[in-house]
C-alpha cells in the first residue's frame, strides 16, 4: 500500500492535468489606458481656420504647392493632389490619411519624393486642424 500511495497522488495530479480549457485570470483593474486601433477610421474633427492659420506658421508653404494658402513649394507634394494621392495609397479615408502622412511622413512616399519632412512637434489636435484645411481645399 505504501507503494501505491505515491503513485495515486501522482494519478490524481495527472487527472487534473490537461481538462481541454485553460483559465487565465482577469484583470479587476487597469492602469492606464487600453490602445485602440483606429485602422479604417476617422480622424477627430480638426478647426480648418486654425488649420490655416497653423499652415501658414509653420514651414509647410515653403516645402509644399497648396493653392488655397498661396503656396507653392517643389519639395513636398503638391498638396492640391492630396486626394489622388489617398487613392493611390489606399490606405483608409482622405481624412486618415493625411492626418497619418504629417503624423508620420515616413509611412507612405509619394512616388517622386524623399522623406525630407520633418518633426513638427504638432500635437493630434494641431494635426487634425491641419487636416481640416487641407482637406476642405
Amino acid at each position: 500500500m505504501r507503494r501505491l500511495l505515491p503513485l495515486l497522488g501522482i494519478a490524481l495530479v495527472l487527472a487534473g492535468c490537461g481538462g481541454g480549457t485553460t483559465v487565465m485570470p482577469t484583470a479587476e483593474t487597469v492602469v492606464g489606458t487600453v490602445p485602440s486601433s483606429n485602422q479604417g477610421g476617422s480622424v477627430a474633427k480638426g478647426d480648418a481656420k486654425a488649420g490655416a492659420a497653423l499652415f501658414k506658421s509653420q514651414p509647410c508653404a515653403g516645402c509644399h504647392k497648396f493653392s488655397p494658402a498661396g503656396s507653392s513649394g517643389t519639395i513636398g507634394p503638391d498638396l492640391d493632389k492630396l486626394a489622388d494621392y489617398a487613392k493611390t495609397a489606399n490606405q483608409g479615408s482622405l481624412q486618415k490619411f493625411t492626418f497619418d502622412s504629417i503624423k508620420n511622413p515616413g509611412a507612405y512616399l509619394e512616388k517622386g519624393y524623399n522623406n525630407v519632412m520633418p518633426n513638427l512637434g504638432l500635437t493630434d489636435k494641431q494635426i487634425a486642424d491641419l487636416v481640416a484645411y487641407l482637406t476642405k481645399g
